[in-house]
């Protein structure tokens, strides 16, 4: 078997990976762009050991380990994707932008400029005064 077959279809995967990871603004769409990338990374792995016909299968363990990496990287990814659904009501990227509960975000509320604070230019010249 050529080596061009399957480093070719890697390359396809781990391209259309990048795309979702970069084109998507839905968190659980872009976990699923990260698993293709690594399964395009396996892919490679085990295509160069079965070609270089290592007698220890390094690409192989490799593969395992990265395997292994990657389903744990599926569990946190969709605790914190639900956790965060839970939180805002959406799993949209871009909207989560704050740290922190939202509620606490919305309750703190600045008071109005003219009502009886003085502003940040008043406020040096009262100490400039003093």
């Amino acid at each position: 078997m050529h080596l061009a077959y399957p480093a070719v279809l890697a390359a396809l995967l781990f391209s259309v990976g990048v795309y979702g990871v970069l084109a998507r603004r839905n968190a659980v769409l872009v976990l699923m762009s990260v698993e293709l990338m690594l399964n395009a990374v396996n892919l490679n792995l085990v295509a160069f050991d079965a070609w270089l016909r290592d007698s220890l299968h390094a690409g192989q363990a490799l593969t395992l380990f990265t395997i292994t990496v990657a389903a744990a990287e599926v569990g946190l990814g969709l605790a914190i994707v639900l956790l965060l659904f839970r939180a805002r009501g959406t799993a949209d990227i871009d909207r989560a932008t704050a740290l922190g509960d939202p509620a606490e975000a919305l309750a703190v509320e600045e008071p109005p400029v003219g009502a009886g604070t003085a502003t940040g230019a008043e406020a040096l010249k009262g100490q400039a005064t003093a």
